[in-house]
């Protein structure tokens, strides 16, 4: 049995997305900064994607622009905020995607903003207090914090966040890769301000996404250079296949929104039913483990140690697909940098990362359950 349990990395195309985006290739080709038919007939075509998604997510059509996916959401709100001179500083957590660490590394160097990280507790919680504290300081600030944790799941509360930010004349950036169409979210309700999504995280296609700027928030640059494409934001030609798919899988995700929850959601504690009695030891990091303040398609389980880096090797060999955390590193394990800042120490447990979706059986779930026990005993002989 062939087990794919690595949601969180990416997950299958859903079939009415793969339909919506073949019958689009026998139709479609034009470039839609052409100005002649061919070209004006995609134009549409990507409009009508763009007022779909926008509908979705609660926002206005201008509201959305159309990116590679999350990595360049990220990094283009990041950077082109801290290039064009709007901030004196950016404040986040070191629990944030490597796109977002990555890119505040790449700020802190190349720019004078400042860089402050958050405290995060033993559960992975940031800590809001020091927030409200450093934002009464009055400088010019861009806060950037994940809404849902992409290894631990936990869900930060945006409303509460955003309502710091706002009382305080700063703006607010969130990644929402994880979460967008695994909730019922309508940005333009929220006091956020930029958000970044992300299609293969919903059975859409790998490469596309789109960047949320509310109307007005923050003076921006281009980030990409060469055409006057996404508002002069984004040169370059659309990606108009993978918007087409990824527009079908936003509305496949919103009309299955409630049944794909529960479906899920009962994976997720059928899997911590069958390791909390074959595994007695086992734990589980972060609120992963709980149906409250957790992505109930997300589970992070703590393996008591010591460490040994053959666990997912073993479990591969059983064709079980899951992982230690974020797949940003191409296939390198390089631990989680998600547990070291909540102040673990990997020498101590093997972690797996386990993330479910509407696609996983309960066939599945039991079969991964007991590989996962049985590796685990494996390795304590």
């Amino acid at each position: 049995m062939d087990v794919y349990l690595d949601n969180a990395a990416t997950t299958p195309l859903d079939p009415e997305v793969i339909s919506e985006m073949s019958g689009f290739m026998e139709r479609f080709y034009g470039n839609p900064s052409s100005t002649h038919f061919k070209g004006r007939e995609t134009r549409v075509e990507l409009e009508k994607a763009r007022k779909k998604i926008a509908s979705i997510v609660g926002a206005a059509e201008k509201e959305i622009i159309f990116t590679s996916g999350g990595t360049e959401a990220n990094n283009f709100i990041l950077k082109s905020l801290s290039l064009a001179g709007e901030l004196n500083r950016i404040i986040s957590s070191p629990i944030e995607h490597h796109s977002v660490l990555d890119s505040l590394e790449w700020i802190s160097k190349n720019t004078k903003v400042k860089i402050h990280y958050l405290s995060v507790d033993e559960k992975g919680n940031c800590d809001l207090e020091e927030l409200e504290k450093g934002l009464k300081a009055g400088k010019k600030t861009l806060v950037s914090l994940m809404h849902g944790n992409n290894e631990i799941g936990n869900l930060l509360d945006l409303k509460k966040v955003g309502d710091l930010c706002l009382s305080n004349n700063a703006l607010f950036h969130t990644d929402m890769v994880q979460t967008l169409g695994h909730y019922p979210i309508s940005l333009n309700a929220l006091p956020i301000d930029f958000a970044s999504a992300s299609a293969h995280k919903i059975h859409g296609p790998k490469g596309s996404g789109f960047l949320y700027i509310k109307n007005k928030a923050g003076k921006l640059r281009p980030y990409f250079h060469g055409g006057a494409q996404e508002r002069g934001l984004r040169g370059g030609t659309e990606n108009i296949l993978g918007i087409i798919g990824m527009a079908k899988a936003f509305e496949v995700a919103r009309n299955t929104m409630d049944d794909q929850k529960a479906l899920i959601a009962g994976l997720k504690n059928r899997m911590i039913e069958q390791l909390n009695s074959q595994i007695p030891s086992v734990q589980y990091n972060g609120l992963s483990g709980q149906s409250d303040g957790c992505m109930y398609n997300i589970l992070n389980v703590q393996l008591p140690g010591p460490y040994d880096n053959t666990l997912l090797f073993n479990l591969d060999l059983m064709k079980i697909a899951v992982s230690e955390g974020s797949a940003c590193s191409s296939g390198a394990s390089e631990g989680s940098h998600v547990l070291r800042a909540m102040g673990q120490s990997e020498n101590n447990f093997n972690n797996i990362r386990i993330s479910f979706s509407k696609m996983n059986t309960t066939e599945e779930i039991d079969y991964a359950a007991k590989a996962i026990a049985k590796v685990y005993r494996d390795l304590l002989e």
